[in-house]
């Protein structure tokens, strides 16, 4: 398939893990990808790796001026914007009795900050086009309450009501707002957290036993970016082996 075929394509979180394997296959699939993430030696590799006419931008989401620099960068190198998928996230582990406020306020100035930051400067650029799809990756964590991480939990959570209501805004403008809330995925981070030991608990709360990894994910983001969902709007899909049932 190349329902992408000259689109252009933001992904934020696009070093590694989930937010890798969107952007290789939006390259695969035709789009113009900007690689998005702040580690800029990981982004550097990954739009080596897809090639095509991607190109890598170190961005800090949390930052209005680098989130300013990112989408001036995509309009100079394109003069379009078609799809920005917010993948970009702190995973932390902290048990509520050690979680600070300084710890609170770093995970959601990555994980809600930088979700309003980046839809707000990609929606600008959409509305005049009356084209735009916006995927926000939210988590399962927001229904089933999981713990050790309630800062994160709270920011999702926040990232699917704010979904909901931008949905509601922009709908208008022919932009579509979604979010995608994967289960326990096998990534780099989670493999460098304390998360990598829950797998087994894990699958057995799943209807569909095994382990996800990155490129379960994929096809519902790519599915809710691309134009066959233009009637799909403000909604959160579970993607998560039927962990979460609702």
């Amino acid at each position: 398939m190349n329902r992408f075929d000259g689109q252009t394509a933001i992904v934020s979180g696009a070093a590694r893990g989930i937010g890798r394997a969107i952007a290789e296959r939006l390259a695969s699939e035709g789009a113009t990808v900007a690689v998005a993430d702040i580690d800029a030696n990981g982004i550097e590799g990954v739009a080596s790796d897809i090639g095509g006419s991607s190109f890598a931008v170190a961005t800090d989401v949390a930052e209005p001026d680098s989130v300013a620099v990112l989408h001036n960068e995509v309009i100079n190198r394109t003069g379009r914007l078609d799809v920005l998928v917010n993948a970009a996230a702190i995973v932390p582990f902290v048990p509520w009795d050690d979680l600070t406020f300084k710890e609170w306020r770093r995970v959601m100035r990555v994980n809600l900050d930088g979700i309003y930051l980046m839809c707000r400067a990609a929606s600008d650029i959409m509305r005049p086009k009356q084209y735009g799809r916006i995927v926000n990756i939210a988590s399962n964590s927001i229904f089933a309450g999981t713990p050790n991480m309630a800062h994160y939990v709270a920011a999702k959570g926040g990232v699917l009501t704010f979904t909901r209501s931008l949905a509601t805004e922009i709908g208008g403008d022919k932009i579509t707002v979604n979010a995608v809330c994967p289960g326990l995925t096998d990534t780099e981070g989670v493999q460098e957290s304390p998360h990598k030991d829950m797998f087994n608990f894990v699958d057995m709360l799943q209807a569909i036993k095994g382990t996800g990894t990155p490129a379960d994910i994929v096809p519902a983001v790519c599915f809710l970016a691309s134009g066959e969902a233009h009637w799909i709007t403000g909604q959160a899909l579970a993607v998560d082996a039927g962990m979460i049932r609702h």
